[in-house]
């Protein structure tokens, strides 16, 4: 899982099978609030999953500035390409 699209892809999966989000709501530019009904516990909950199939411990903090399913791809990229 480390081009952009892997990581869209599992985020995509994600959203559609543990918080039940439409597929066809899912753009890179869908807000994570807003858009895709999202709460903190959720975001929580993405990044436990992510620090799952990664192995890498994924800072919350790093998450604090991320507003849209292409903000959460760029950061998943970025840790996992370090």
């Amino acid at each position: 899982m480390h081009s952009r699209q892997d990581v869209y892809q599992q985020l995509h999966d994600y959203l559609v099978e543990l918080f039940e989000v439409p597929a066809e709501d899912i753009t890179p530019d869908a807000r994570l609030f807003e858009d895709l009904d999202l709460d903190s516990i959720d975001a929580v909950d993405l990044i436990v999953k992510f620090q799952e199939i990664t192995g890498k411990k994924i800072p919350a903090m790093e998450f604090r500035s991320v507003r849209t399913v292409d903000d959460v791809v760029e950061k998943i990229h970025d840790l996992v390409s370090s």
